[in-house]
């Protein structure tokens, strides 16, 4: 299907007060003093998520709603054909003193498609679902991504066994059967591709590109690479007040040092699809009045593009040698995550440009530089992702804020999207 101007469209649209108060209303499970949001797994607050959205479900779609082994949770809608579902979705939970937008927006957005497809009583062929998967965020566990990993099998019901909250010490496994799931079941229902046709996913950009150009909209293109090393440095403890400076072997130092020239690599590439950062370092013997004698580094590099990935790895490399030299250290790197790009379907992709400029408005094609659930959707379905702009690019805080009609306007895109890919699709 090809669009070429409002009139092509079908008559359908989103609901801008509706989509408002859902927002509103989910944010109030797990709102703070400080007004940010705390939801993650297994909390009070995310108990009273699910059990909102659940009834929403069930009495605003009059959909069938059911809660998998991993505990994510699915509405569906039947379709006038046996087809494989056309499912729309995201997370609901949220990192700690989070913000109100971050995975909600493409949760209640597809409520919101549902519900306006219902009202204008069309009739998809195909079965359409939402989905709002378990555990996206960091959290107690130390397990993120966990929802969308354990039921498209990337991640193994028995890697988390031994997973526990770091505060309370429930097992995960526990936690994930209060919340209707059951881990020893997971490998029974296992999603592939044979589930599952079609997979939209809206988020916020939790970036600042999409405001810097004055946009509403973006085509996600790829899910970025991310590759991290873990550094350590051995230098040698001294005495902080007797060792002169010329006579030095500090770890830290070299550490810094190291971490400038990761910057300066990364800024040399002049390119808005990488960056680069040394996010945790320990020290030791970590004592004021003592040279450290070792410092161990975790670096993370995040492009969609494997060349320069490689190039800024040897030049990193090239750039070890010279501090080793200089400072007389000694640096040992290993490679602790080397995981790849994934790109968005092209047709998926196709139809949401067509649709975005049907409506007339501009976007831009972007990667993603966060990970998000829809990359281990992939593997399964034709997947594609929208972003609506981050008002000063914030993120994991309570600042977090999108426009509402920014949303509209990714809603009913989405509405389009849908429609077109219900035809083209068998």
């Amino acid at each position: 299907m090809t669009y070429k101007t409002p009139q092509d469209l079908y008559p359908v649209t989103v609901n801008e007060e509706r989509i408002a108060k859902y927002i509103q209303n989910l944010a109030q499970f797990g709102m703070n003093e400080k007004g940010g949001i705390d939801r993650s797994l297994g909390s009070k607050a995310d108990i009273q998520a699910r059990n909102w959205l659940k009834k929403l479900w069930k009495t605003a779609l009059n959909a069938t709603v059911t809660v998998d082994p991993a505990a994510n949770l699915w509405a569906e809608r039947k379709g006038k054909e046996k087809m494989k579902p056309i499912v729309l979705g995201s997370h609901h939970d949220a990192v700690a003193n989070g913000g109100k937008y971050d995975g909600a927006v493409g949760v209640l957005l597809a409520t919101e498609v549902v519900q306006s497809l219902k009202e204008a009583d069309y009739k998809l062929r195909h079965p359409i679902k939402i989905v709002s998967f378990s555990a996206e965020e960091p959290n107690p566990y130390n397990i993120s991504t966990l929802g969308s990993r354990l039921i498209t099998g990337v991640l193994d019901g028995k890697q988390i066994g031994e997973a526990t909250h770091q505060y309370t010490h429930e097992k995960l496994s526990e936690t994930l059967k209060r919340l209707g799931g059951d881990v020893a079941d997971v490998a029974n229902h296992l999603l592939t591709s044979d589930d599952v046709d079609v997979f939209l996913e809206c988020h916020i950009e939790q970036g600042r590109r999409l405001m810097d150009y004055g946009s509403s909209l973006a085509v996600v293109s790829t899910i970025t690479g991310i590759y991290r090393e873990e550094i350590t440095i051995y230098g040698e403890a001294n005495h902080a007040g007797t060792t002169m400076m010329e006579n030095r072997h500090d770890a830290l130092l070299a550490g810094a040092e190291l971490s400038l020239a990761v910057e300066e690599a990364v800024l040399k590439q002049n390119r808005t699809d990488v960056v680069g950062t040394v996010g945790h370092m320990e020290i030791s013997p970590n004592s004021a009045n003592i040279i450290p004698g070792t410092a161990q580094l975790i670096l993370e590099i995040r492009t969609s593009n494997d060349q320069v990935l490689k190039r800024l790895i040897e030049q990193l490399t090239q750039r070890c040698a010279e501090i080793e030299v200089k400072r007389q250290i000694i640096i040992k790197r290993k490679t602790i995550l080397d995981q790849k790009a994934v790109p968005m379907d092209p047709l998926v992709r196709k139809v949401l440009q067509q649709s975005i400029r049907a409506f007339g408005e501009s976007y831009l094609d972007l990667p993603s530089m966060a990970g998000h659930d829809a990359v281990h959707m992939v593997p399964v379905a034709k997947t594609g992702m929208v972003f609506v702009p981050s008002i000063d690019g914030k993120s994991h805080c309570p600042e977090e804020k999108t426009r509402t009609e920014d949303i509209v306007k990714a809603g009913n895109v989405l509405i389009q999207t849908v429609i077109a890919l219900d035809k083209e699709l068998d």
